[in-house]
């Protein structure tokens, strides 16, 4: 097992240097999810350090989004709904790189406006295809959006699947439950020419995303490779 202070340990020569409020955020996020959950993360080789890319992840929780962005080596980009950009929470918002969306994402131009900006200003941009969290804790059909912000854009999309947080904190809960083990695991980043089947792909968007789902899916807690040394 690896636990994730080894990997920012390893990967702290090559870490850029954060904003202040964001480095502040993401070191007491990290902090949070190592007493609440034991937190676990694979795969940090797999993101780029450099260029624009798409986070791509399920969604079964609140906590979701910085766990995916905490443990990273550089600024991760979020989408929030605009509803919430009010009073200093509108202040924190900007400080943590969160685009405002409305909620019905796919309708929203000036959404997507920003977040191709990001990506063209080679920002790394987080994206949960599934649109909202599950209600079960199982994978849920995507959405399109997804698909077309990778298709238009050809960027690398980075799968990435989190663990244990429908069971610390979904739908039906209002305090965490803790001591459930939280992990995510980050996939090897997709090229275009692995997801994007084409213009002339009468369902490109569908297709794509399916294949982004399908990519996220395949990747295994981080803990799996802990279990075939122990041989369980």
């Amino acid at each position: 097992m690896n636990p994730p202070a080894a990997h920012a340990a390893s990967s702290a020569a090559s870490r850029p240097e954060l904003p202040w409020f964001y480095g502040l955020t993401a070191a007491g996020a990290r902090a949070f999810y190592q007493v609440l959950g034991r937190a676990e993360v694979a795969g940090l080789e797999n993101i780029p350090r450099t260029g624009p890319f798409l986070m791509t992840a399920n969604h079964a929780s609140f906590l979701d989004p910085p766990l995916l962005g905490c443990f990273l080596p550089r600024p991760l980009r979020y989408f929030a709904r605009k509803t919430l950009w009010i009073g200093p929470l509108a202040w924190a918002l900007d400080q943590l790189n969160c685009i405002p969306l409305d909620r019905d994402g796919d309708g929203d131009i000036a959404g997507f406006k920003r977040v191709f900006a990001a990506l063209q200003a080679g920002e790394a941009v987080q994206v949960f295809p599934e649109g909202t969290r599950t209600p079960d804790g199982n994978l849920q059909p995507p959405r399109r959006g997804a698909g077309l912000l990778a298709a238009r854009l050809g960027v690398p999309v980075v799968p990435a699947r989190v663990f244990g947080t429908y069971e610390t904190l979904n739908r039906r809960q209002i305090i965490p439950r803790p001591f459930y083990r939280l992990g995510v695991t980050y996939g090897k980043p997709l090229l275009p020419a692995d997801y994007d089947p084409g213009p002339k792909q009468s369902e490109r968007y569908e297709t794509v995303v399916a294949r982004i789902m399908a990519a996220i899916a395949a990747l295994p807690p981080p803990w799996e490779n802990e279990k075939k040394r122990l041989g369980e």
